[in-house]
């Protein structure tokens, strides 16, 4: 089964309650204080252009359907202006909440500033922005990621070698610079010689194998590529092969993507990840959202768990019929 199970999720979600509404409510669990067929939400994505945001809409769509809430969704294509342009035009349908998908967006206060103007709560789901006012996050810790990674590597490689760093991009990316620094602040203390990639892998594999092609032109004596997520990963494994070095190379990447634990399964050279699944991540965003509109009271930040994920226990969270 991939995924955290339903039961871990929920837990992480109930230590984010503060308090509880009415206790005289006809509807003392969560998730059905109101009648939520009644209900309209939406899901204001910034880029649809991955799987993983995919992943995450598709999931609260699903959620939407199964509790008969009408969900509205919306794709900016990387725009930061489309984004507050799509969220105006949504608050035009008397919404009940908005999730807000920000992709590697870093500031979207138009767009929160258009919602609190409305008094409508917005839970942002993956991306915490720097700036703006919003009523809940939910995701994972970045740098506890990247840390995990580095961990398995230092162990991986015997507590020396040359590892490769392949980023997404922007250099300001907050998500991806978490991640690296989680894996420096490992492996550069250990003595290991670090070569972060100039060019950015731009979070697809394409990139990722344009990126680790020139990385090993340059550097033909690494032990390892780490990849801010799973889909440069996925490139860069096939460089390696391209270059005849699958044996001498190892993979760490981030995400828990579907192809990327096939590929740990396989037993080649992909040898670890952290999990950030989509689906939990579109379902943490979803039920947060419920919680609010049942009028508790939430934590404003709450941490999603990232288990890694090696060959030992891949199959406790590999299905090839997941979303993401």
């Amino acid at each position: 089964m991939k995924r955290i199970s339903a039961a871990v999720l929920a837990g992480v979600l109930a230590l984010g309650l503060l308090a509880c509404g009415d206790d005289d409510s006809d509807d003392p669990g969560g998730g059905g204080g109101t009648a939520q067929e009644e209900r309209k939400i939406a899901v204001a994505n910034f880029t649809l252009g991955a799987p993983y945001f995919i992943g995450i809409s598709k999931t609260v769509e699903r959620a939407a359907a199964k509790d008969g809430v009408d969900v509205s969704v919306t794709d900016a294509k990387g725009d930061a202006v489309a984004l507050t342009t799509n969220i105006e035009d949504l608050l035009t349908k008397d919404l009940d909440g908005i999730i807000i998908s920000g992709g590697p967006l870093e500031n979207a206060p138009a767009a929160l500033n258009a919602i609190t103007q409305k008094d409508i709560p917005v839970v942002l789901v993956d991306r915490k922005f720097q700036s703006g006012d919003y009523t809940s996050w939910v995701g994972p810790d970045n740098e506890a990621i990247g840390r995990q990674d580095g961990e398995f590597l230092a162990e991986e490689l015997g507590g020396k070698g040359k590892v490769g760093i392949i980023r997404g991009g922007p250099a300001d990316n907050s998500i991806g610079k978490a991640r690296s620094d989680g894996l420096k602040s490992v492996l550069e203390p250990a003595g290991f010689e670090l070569v972060v990639a100039p060019e950015f892998g731009e979070w697809s594999s394409d990139g990722g194998l344009k990126v680790a092609e020139n990385l090993l032109n340059q550097h033909s004596d690494l032990d390892a590529i780490f990849c801010e997520n799973d889909s440069m990963c996925l490139g860069a494994q096939k460089a390696i092969a391209d270059a005849g070095k699958t044996d001498d190379i190892v993979l760490a990447g981030v995400d828990g993507q579907k192809e990327a634990l096939a590929a740990i399964k396989d037993g080649g050279n992909y040898k670890v990840t952290g999990l950030n699944d989509a689906v939990d991540m579109g379902n943490a965003a979803y039920d947060r959202l419920m919680q609010i509109l049942d009028g508790v009271e939430v934590e404003k930040d709450t941490v999603v768990p990232s288990p890694q994920i090696t060959a030992a226990n891949v199959d406790e969270f590999y299905d090839p019929n997941s979303e993401f």
